[in-house]
């Protein structure tokens, strides 16, 4: 899986879940200052990664490093990389 579609993933999940444009989405986007989540968002936020992707987030303490999309995007990709059946189980 690569980084477009990674982020694209990503995008749609903003865009479902949070009702946001997806031009207002760009990497430097700050995610409580502007695009206006707050805590409880990004509890949604999480479940979302982890339903998409298939991943474990409950206890990575990265999640608390996140400041904005970018953030989120080099997670993701992180994560993703560290565990490799992640992609297996995407791509089915």
């Amino acid at each position: 899986m690569n980084r477009d579609k990674i982020i694209q993933l990503i995008n749609k999940i903003f865009v479902d879940k949070f009702e946001l444009d997806s031009q207002d989405l760009t990497p430097e986007k700050k995610i409580f200052e502007d695009l206006e989540l707050d805590s409880l968002d990004i509890v949604d936020l999480i479940t979302g990664l982890q339903h998409t992707f298939q991943i474990p987030l409950r206890d990575n303490k990265d999640l608390l490093q996140i400041r904005t999309l970018q953030d989120v995007y080099d997670l993701v990709e992180k994560i993703i990389a560290e565990h490799p059946e992640v992609i297996e189980k995407l791509e089915k």
